[in-house]
């Protein structure tokens, strides 16, 4: 299909690149519209290349002849720069973004009955941290997600922007009854381990071969952590051992270490 040059910002055929820094206008415009947007064009095929959508795609005009791995049934849009960023919010350095037709998710039953290892997320809202979370699990052994209700979006485009698009090697469900989603976990033989600091933590090292066997990691927000109920659900509750008074690690750096460590 031939480019499509974009003369204004309200062009109603780019709506849905309005604002995309705007979380809370993106929040209620992209899942409700069963759309996600993907930046760059490594994560661009990757989306392709997992079996999603394309949707349009909206470039710098001056890289719309160098653009070839798109599909040719979905509209090509372009615009100068400064166009780009009055659409969007921001600098579009990257050159490209995409708009990717949602698929339906993984039921929760599906997803436990083909995983092996699995994380477990209660109340993960910073999409850097989701985004860098994601991107670990698909390296180093994890078969799915479980996003408790108010975790953030994965197709957040921060989201799958840090992951380099590894959002969409890994399967995830959202639990849609919390914590009873967690004896669920259990149910489908896995033993719930419980990221925590606190004192009657296991070290990660220390855990048994049969705590190995179906791990389902606990994993909760920077600050907070995991609240109590979701603590009193676990089997086990696991600490990263620390060295110089520091008690904690960002999120998405803990679940690294303690995806290695179950994966190994």
């Amino acid at each position: 299909m031939p480019a499509l040059s974009i003369t204004s910002p309200d062009d109603p055929r780019i709506a849905d690149y309005r604002a995309l820094t705007d979380v809370e206008l993106r929040t209620k415009w992209e899942p409700p519209n069963g759309l996600f947007i993907a930046e760059g064009e490594l994560v661009i095929e990757r989306a392709l290349r997992a079996g999603y959508r394309l949707r349009s795609a909206l470039v710098d005009e001056k890289r719309a002849g160098q653009l070839t791995a798109l599909p040719a049934d979905a509209p090509l849009y372009t615009a100068p720069p400064a166009l780009l960023e009055s659409i969007t919010g921001f600098h579009v350095h990257r050159g490209i973004l995409a708009s990717f037709h949602r698929r339906p998710l993984t039921p929760l039953d599906e997803l436990l009955s083909a995983a092996k290892r699995i994380a477990v997320l209660e109340g993960l809202n910073t999409h850097t941290n989701l985004g860098a979370l994601f991107r670990s699990a698909a390296a180093l052994g994890i078969d799915a997600v479980v996003l408790s209700p108010n975790c953030a979006d994965p197709l957040y485009r921060r989201a799958v922007r840090v992951s380099m698009g590894e959002v969409f090697a890994i399967p995830y469900a959202k639990a849609e009854d919390w914590p009873a989603t967690l004896a669920a976990v259990r149910e489908a033989g896995f033993t719930l381990l419980a990221m925590t600091p606190a004192d009657d933590a296991v070290a990660l090292q220390e855990l048994t071969p049969a705590h190995r066997e179906r791990p389902a990691l606990l994993l909760g927000a920077e600050g907070p952590g995991l609240t109590r109920q979701a603590l009193a659900a676990s089997d086990v509750r696991v600490a990263i051992p620390m060295r110089n008074g520091v008690d904690s690690l960002n999120v998405a750096t803990a679940a690294a270490i303690a995806f290695w460590e179950l994966c190994r």
